[in-house]
């Protein structure tokens, strides 16, 4: 969840003109990810977990690409990119994706 935290962080130099457009998406998309995964979790079975973890790769994916556009329109800089906790993140949600598949 610190991807929460950094994501939130990052979106509050944003300007005003986006509060409700890249911000709102970048955040939305954030949250998504852990929320999904506890959803899944909390589920009462193996092939629901796994449709909320592939749900929340998505929402990694939609953050990646928001952030790609955030860079491109100058809102953040290369210091501030993500893009290390975003691999670290893709890595650890398609093993346990594996392993929920693995287990069907």
């Amino acid at each position: 969840m610190a991807l929460v935290g950094d994501v939130y962080r990052l979106t509050a130099s944003f300007p005003a003109s986006e509060q409700f457009g890249l911000t709102s998406q970048l955040r939305r998309a954030a949250v998504s990810v852990p929320s999904n995964i506890a959803e899944g979790a909390a589920r009462l079975t193996r092939k629901e977990f796994l449709h909320f973890a592939g749900m929340a790769r998505g929402s990694l994916s939609e953050l990646e690409t928001q952030l790609l556009i955030a860079h491109d329109l100058g809102f953040i800089s290369e210091n501030e990119d993500l893009s290390a906790q975003l691999d670290e993140l893709f890595g650890l949600l398609g093993g346990l994706i594996n392993s929920l598949r693995d287990k069907n």
